[in-house]
């Protein structure tokens, strides 16, 4: 009959064996261990009787390198005070506390995943398999986007328009709207050029706010005109790839998290101050785990601001593409140009060639007291050309305070404005304005656009699509009728008049 042995029973056997005078070589080989095991568990036996032949806890006796218990609990303190805080940010938190034993991150980490605070994950990536896009210094970059989801009390939600320094991480605008549209998102980009400076360039997605590149008139939008009238060069993420913005995704999620997380905000101006308060808050005390537990303001103060350019109270009243064109520089100023289609610009009413990969560029022009015009683009030398008419030419220089009209001058034709808002001008029509309806316009053709203007004030701007061959006979009935408009011509353009309505005052800067 076999009898099955206990691990304890089959090394109490041996013990007594040998004590009974068997040899611990003999006794060792016949149970299948080492002589220096059978020696063991003499002692074992010896100093704990059988209860010392069972199986012991590897546990050490004593460990040096073990948290002390009271940094122990207070991680646990700060985990359960912040449950966002990873051991990373309690790390850093920890630093600045006067504690005689400071624990690593993995430590911390050991320590939440015992105390059921975290749960244990798979192992990550290598840091250094990461590939991270970032810019070397701030104000080269800013990442704008628009962010929805801030609720107001009745069922009311908000818009932000939020813009990140790539650089410093540091937010350079933080405006809640109620609509979303192309005039507050305009009037969010100047505040924050006017408080921060000029960035080289701005990056955003495809918003039809921020472009009309996929719109179905493909027309150059307020945000774009923006951007190239400071020299702002704009980039445009490919579709469908919200990851190329992540910096300002992700500035989303912690704001959503931090701040926003069930709240629901009496009135926008409760919720504006206390948005505030909180980037005041994320770009100068809260570390931030991107650019090494520094506040964002640590490297944003760090730009050459003295090498930014300057701007004297920007305005999206002061753009207009073809009044530039118009505009008579002085010697030695320096003037931004947009480069058109075929690598051309407009300079005193002239064109000059720079290039034709340029198209679509900013360049900047200065015109010298020899009569030379110097073209540069990113401050590299493109072209030097005869300027084509000289300083003292008797055409007068636009003066134009902030939040004037354009005023035009030249050949013109009167037409009346009809019942839906249009002119006819050479068997095309042209939205006007609605306001206008009855009333006498005055119509222009200038650097190949329709200019439509009353008592000298430019209203709007429109790409020319009559028919050319017509315009002699229009110019020779200068009060011609309207033609009356089909219901598939569309109605709803945007005026640039409406576009370049004074900006109301944000009153807010972040």
């Amino acid at each position: 009959m076999l009898i099955e042995l206990g691990v304890v029973e089959q090394r109490h056997k041996a013990v007594l064996e040998v004590l009974a005078g068997s040899s611990v070589v003999e006794v060792a080989e016949r149970y299948g261990v080492s002589r220096q095991t059978l020696h063991r568990w003499l002692r074992r036996y010896a100093r704990s009787g059988i209860g010392g032949l069972a199986d012991a806890s590897p546990r050490p006796a004593r460990c040096p390198h073990r948290t002390p218990p009271a940094v122990e609990a207070r991680i646990v303190s700060l985990r359960l005070a912040h449950p966002r805080w990873g051991p990373r940010t309690i790390a850093h938190y920890l630093a600045k506390e006067e504690l005689e034993h400071y624990p690593s991150r993995s430590s911390i980490y050991r320590c939440l995943v015992r105390h059921h605070l975290i749960d244990p994950q798979k192992r990550r990536r290598r840091r250094e398999d990461y590939r991270r896009w970032e810019r070397s210094k701030a104000m080269e970059l800013w990442q704008m986007d628009v962010m929805g989801g801030v609720k107001l009390e009745g069922g009311r939600e908000l818009k932000l328009v939020s813009g990140i320094d790539d650089h410093s991480r540091f937010c350079v605008s933080a405006m809640l709207v109620e609509h979303a549209t192309t005039r507050p998102v305009c009037e969010a980009l100047v505040a924050a050029m006017r408080r921060h400076g000029i960035p080289e360039q701005i990056l955003t997605d495809n918003g039809k706010v921020f472009t009309g590149r996929f719109g179905a008139h493909k027309r150059e939008v307020l945000f774009d005109r923006l951007c190239r009238k400071y020299g702002v060069r704009h980039l445009l993420t490919a579709p469908y790839s919200p990851t190329t913005t992540g910096k300002v995704e992700r500035f989303h999620k912690t704001l959503r998290a931090e701040l926003l997380a069930g709240r629901v905000f009496a009135s926008i101006e409760q919720a504006q101050a206390e948005l505030d308060a909180w980037v005041a808050f994320y770009n100068t005390e809260r570390p931030h785990q991107g650019i090494g537990m520094v506040a964002p303001i640590k490297r944003f103060e760090l730009a050459a601001r003295a090498q930014q350019p300057v701007m004297q109270q920007p305005d999206a009243d002061a753009v207009d593409a073809e009044t530039e064109s118009e505009y008579v520089p002085g010697e030695g100023e320096v003037v931004t140009r947009r480069v058109r289609e075929g690598g051309r610009i407009s300079l005193d009413g002239f064109d000059y060639y720079v290039g034709a990969y340029l198209d679509g560029e900013s360049v900047e022009v200065l015109t010298r007291s020899s009569g030379l015009v110097d073209v540069r683009h990113r401050g590299e030398f493109l072209a030097c050309h005869a300027r084509r008419r000289p300083a003292s030419s008797p055409i007068k220089r636009l003066q134009r305070s902030p939040g004037e009209a354009h005023r035009v001058a030249g050949r013109f034709v009167l037409r009346t404005v009809d019942a839906k808002g249009a002119i006819s001008f050479a068997a095309g029509t042209y939205a006007v304005a609605k306001r206008l309806s009855g009333e006498q316009v005055e119509v222009r053709i200038g650097r190949g656009k329709v200019r439509i203007s009353k008592n000298g004030e430019l209203l709007c701007t429109h790409a020319i699509h009559h028919d050319r061959s017509k315009e002699l006979g229009a110019f020779a009935i200068p009060k011609g009728r309207p033609r009356q408009r089909t219901k598939t011509e569309s109605s709803d353009e945007i005026t640039v008049a409406e576009e370049l309505k004074p900006m109301r005052s944000t009153g807010t800067e972040t």
